[in-house]
Formats: C-alpha cells, structure tokens, sequence
C-alpha cells in the first residue's frame, strides 16, 4: 500500500526533563506522517475540510520501543493498511537516523461530512488516487 517518509527534528520543547521526548508528543508525530502522506497524494487536510470532508482519529495505539532525545531526526513512515471504506486505518514506525526503531503504532480515522456530521463513504477522489 501507499507509504510516505516524514523527517521531524524533535525540539527542546518536545522533551521532559531527562531530554526524552515525552509520551503524549508522538501523536503529533504520526498526525504530521500522515498529513504528509496525504499530501503525497494531492490533498490536504486544509483541503479535504474545505470539501466537507473531517477525519478525526477514532482509535490511536503506539508501542514504545526506545527513546526519542532533543535534536533528534526521526523519520516518521505512515502506510495505509488497506482500501478506506468509512475509516482509514495507518500503520507507523518510526525510526530515529541511525535507524533504531522508536515506536509502531497503528490510527484508524472515519470520514465524516462537516455539515450533517454523519459519518460517510470514503470520497471518491481519495479512492480514485489510490487505485492509480
């Protein structure tokens, strides 16, 4: 399936006090992999909501394998798990530059139209990008 590589420098501000990247900031983390995952593919979140479309997170798991530091570069790779239907399931690892492996972690999003709020089909733009 479709795979994106994001690198990200961890900032101080990203760090607690052992300058080990605290737990809750990987969320950020994958959320980047995936915005640029989609923009790989032509869209943008910007985008997509500007067309009616929301896709909040409905499900988030990370397995922990080992330290992320200050200054750090990680390199976030985000793959689609299969055809969206009503959701869009991601698998992630993340790796810092010597390639130690820091985290999996999976997402699943729904797709949910901005003006009724109901959740919806996957667009048809988004299936057609990845049957290319």
């Amino acid at each position: 399936m479709k795979k994106n590589l994001t690198k990200i420098r961890v900032r101080y501000g990203e760090t607690d006090q052992m300058g080990v990247v605290y737990y809750g900031n990987y969320a950020q983390y994958l959320e980047q992999g995936r915005t640029e995952w989609l923009r790989d593919l032509g869209f943008s979140y910007k985008w997509m909501e500007a067309n009616n479309v929301h896709l909040p997170v409905i499900n988030l798991t990370i397995d922990y394998k080992a330290p992320a530091h200050y200054d750090d570069v990680l390199l976030v790779t985000t793959a689609l798990k299969k055809i969206p239907t009503f959701k869009i399931d991601f698998y992630y690892e993340i790796h810092n530059e010597e390639g130690v492996l820091l985290i999996t972690a999976t997402t699943s999003l729904v797709f949910v139209n901005s003006t009724t709020k109901k959740i919806q089909k996957a667009p048809d733009y988004l299936l057609k990008k990845l049957q290319e």
